[in-house]
């Protein structure tokens, strides 16, 4: 997702849950696939190098965990950010993640 209108949609009208140390903000779309945004923020994280470290290892833990939502037909919107203060492993990372994309896929249609 690389457009402000698109972003500012998904923010204004998704819906929100937390699933530690992320919170997920998703919109289901039609006829489109997936679109997902990443977000580590700067008030939480001063260094670059932390930011860009955390935003890596959750696209990661997406693109291992993906089919998940792929085996559901589901398409969505979906900005994941961290919400932590602390910078944690991969493996809580990928746990939450794979916790979110089951969320998601079992959600019922809207």
């Amino acid at each position: 997702m690389c457009t402000h209108i698109a972003i500012d949609q998904l923010y204004k009208e998704g819906k929100r849950f937390v699933v530690w140390p992320m919170r997920v903000t998703c919109l289901p779309i039609a006829d489109m696939p997936t679109q997902v945004l990443i977000w580590a923020p700067k008030s939480l994280f001063k260094h670059a190098v932390d930011r860009n470290h955390l935003r890596r290892l959750m696209r990661e833990a997406y693109r291992l965990n993906k089919h998940i939502l792929e085996m559901s037909g589901k398409h969505y919107q979906l900005a994941f950010n961290y919400i932590d203060k602390q910078k944690q492993d991969f493996h809580m990372i990928e746990k939450s993640m794979k916790k979110a994309l089951q969320r998601l896929a079992i959600a019922p249609e809207e």
